[in-house]
């Protein structure tokens, strides 16, 4: 299971190869899923973006079968083009039961470096029954007033900065004309499409991506009137329900999920 865009610096994904058959070897894990999750999968990379490389992972089973708690994160060292590391297969369904968006764009990433398909068929199907789009909504609504607040409150703006505040903005677009679909793409020009953003709001947008793709040095220029308005109203009709039990912690899910864990770690950890 592999997807990497032509344009990738082959030296780079090569490198990127080397990094996680190291992980599997020095930490005894086995990757279900590799993919970059960083502004190249957003599909708004500029030519000297790092590369944001995330992996999900499981361990020979006996590593589970210990009265004390283990690390469930692996990390390695970052350096300048590469960033690479990962969780432990408990940890994301755990995470993604509470409605973890940085999880589930992991699972909807379009760049993959490697992968299981069966474990990540598994996963999505699992994600698409059970992940709580409030709390989608919550984590989007959050980042996105923090974006905005942080990079956009003056007369001119960062214009490579804009993305970090629209991205959350169209996603709860999305999420609001898709009622019945939970996970929305990760590829911001895929996500802006399906979102149906007025015209002049996508033409600025493709202008925007056009450049940041030529260049990361984009300048600032004032806001356009247009978008800061759609920013602010997916903002403000966005409603943010009090927590009063765990998000989608639902036994059902519960059993679900631990059901998942084992089947994969079963199967999948018999060569860590």
């Amino acid at each position: 299971m592999r997807s990497v865009p032509d344009a990738f610096d082959l030296h780079v994904v090569a490198a990127i190869d080397r990094r996680l058959d190291e992980v599997e070897r020095d930490h005894h894990a086995c990757i279900l899923l590799a993919v970059e999750s960083g502004s190249r999968a957003w599909g708004f990379g500029s030519p000297d973006s790092d590369y944001d490389v995330r992996f999900l992972y499981v361990r020979h089973v006996d590593h589970y079968l210990s009265p004390w708690s283990r690390r469930d994160v692996i990390e390695t060292p970052l350096d300048p083009v590469l960033d690479v590391n990962g969780w432990d297969l408990g940890k994301a369904l755990k995470l993604l039961l509470k409605g973890n968006a940085v999880a589930v764009e992991w699972l909807t990433s379009p760049i993959v470096y490697r992968g299981d398909q069966t474990a990540h068929r598994a996963l999505t199907a699992f994600t698409t029954r059970h992940v709580d789009r409030a709390g989608l909504t919550r984590h989007y609504r959050h980042l996105g007033e923090r974006q905005y607040r942080t990079y956009c409150s003056g007369e001119e703006v960062a214009l490579k900065k804009v993305f970090y505040a629209l991205r959350p903005a169209i996603a709860l677009r999305w999420l609001r004309r898709h009622p019945h679909q939970p996970l929305p793409p990760m590829h911001f020009p895929t996500l802006v499409t399906e979102s149906a953003v007025p015209p002049a709001i996508l033409a600025f947008v493709n202008r925007l991506l056009a450049l940041k793709s030529q260049t990361h040095e984009m300048g600032a220029a004032p806001l356009p009137a247009e978008l800061r308005t759609l920013i602010e109203a997916e903002f403000a009709c966005t409603e943010i329900k009090p927590l009063e039990q765990p998000i989608g912690a639902t036994a059902d899910a519960i059993g679900e999920a631990e059901a998942l864990f084992r089947r994969i770690v079963q199967g999948d950890s018999a060569n860590c």
